[in-house]
């Protein structure tokens, strides 16, 4: 199963768009179409690459827009870039979400105590390719962070591209802590301070910030996924989530979107243009005291 990107807008603005199509150049949504697993029988899953390693621009699927393309989020009237808390420079992993997943803002985490943040799974490949935004790859998860973001669960799920030439070697998250020392202290480090620069506190962690192991997080996972089919089957109320999608409704449920709605849909965006330059502010680096 493959999937390709059709880029819309001008990169580095409000405008830009990436939407996304199938091996028949269908076009469908990321957070919906793409199915979660790549090989069920492994726990192998797909994950919809928003930010590669190294950047700093927020980008996010877009779940309140028809497609739910990928975007850079706006905060204040202004793109959004992540800071540089020495001594990270952007994000320290390829990160992403796990399609046909959902937090749902209504469920009371039992382990956490706080419900979900109304976004798919968050997912961080530890793999050593920087991927490209938009890019979609197979994972096989090791584990799983629990981070509290302003009294919300949101689960980082850690993993790896089943491509790494090292991913054989990887099988749970201890194999991380072994073979990577030091890289979960820093994801941890990275997800505590880096709204800090914004003027906001430290994010908090279930289980005193320690990571659960690979069967945790599987599990996770497929409550989210039960989440999302209870959010595309209307059991759940959406509020302002866009459930259009191209592949898993039927013709008569009011998400379904055929071909020639998804054409216009995307034909209705601004047309690709020039890239425009990023701020140079976004490489400043901000040096936080830790608590």
């Amino acid at each position: 199963m493959s999937f390709s990107v059709e880029e819309r807008g001008n990169p580095n603005t409000q405008n830009y768009r990436i939407f996304f199509k199938n091996a028949e150049g269908k076009y469908i949504s990321p957070f919906h179409d793409i199915p979660m697993c790549a090989d069920e029988a492994q726990n192998v899953f797909h994950m919809v690459v928003e930010v590669p390693r190294w950047t700093n621009a927020k980008m996010e699927i877009a779940t309140k827009e028809p497609l739910n393309p990928v975007k850079q989020d706006i905060k204040k009237g202004n793109l959004r870039y992540v800071a540089n808390i020495f001594p990270h420079k952007g994000y320290i992993w390829n990160y992403g979400a796990i399609p046909q997943t959902w937090e749902d803002p209504l469920h009371k985490d039992g382990d956490t105590g706080c419900c979900g943040d109304n976004d798919p799974i968050d997912v961080c490949d530890i793999g050593t390719k920087v991927c490209l935004r938009g890019e979609v790859i197979k994972v096989k998860v090791l584990g799983v962070l629990a981070m509290i973001d302003e009294g919300e669960t949101d689960w980082k799920v850690i993993a790896i591209n089943v491509e790494d030439p090292e991913a054989k070697d990887f099988n749970n998250i201890e194999d991380v802590r072994r073979l990577k020392p030091g890289y979960l202290e820093a994801t941890v480090d990275w997800f505590k301070r880096y709204k800090v620069p914004d003027g906001k506190p430290e994010n908090q962690f279930a289980f005193n910030g320690e990571f659960k192991d690979k069967d945790f997080a599987v599990e996770t996972i497929k409550a989210t996924h039960g989440f999302w089919k209870a959010l595309v089957s209307q059991q759940t109320n959406a509020g302002d989530l866009n459930c259009k999608n191209t592949c898993v409704s039927g013709g008569d449920s009011p998400h379904f979107c055929s071909d020639e709605d998804a054409k216009a849909l995307v034909r209705a965006t601004c047309p690709c243009g020039s890239e425009e330059p990023i701020p140079c502010t976004v490489d400043k680096w901000f040096y936080c005291a830790k608590n």
